[in-house]
């Protein structure tokens, strides 16, 4: 008898620490997490979107410096 009531007030501790509503809130913050992930990969995706098109604008403009150099170079030679 000792060890039916033990096995039951166990089993009804275990009932009462395993609640069900903590199930969701765990499931609500890693969809949380999840689009914040998201929203951080967007984010760094657009800013290296934005860095690349930055450093061809310097490097087209480099390089249209270039060849004004060499034109008027080619045209002081031909002098």
């Amino acid at each position: 008898m000792k060890k039916s009531l033990f096995v039951a007030a166990i089993a009804a501790i275990s009932l009462v620490a395993c609640k069900k509503t903590e199930a969701n809130t765990t499931e609500g913050t890693t969809d949380s997490l999840e689009n914040k992930a998201d929203s951080l990969q967007n984010n760094m995706d657009s800013t290296a979107s934005v860095q690349k098109d930055s450093i061809d604008a310097k490097v087209d403009a480099k390089k249209d410096s270039v060849e004004v150099k060499t034109d008027s170079a080619k045209a002081a030679v031909k002098k």
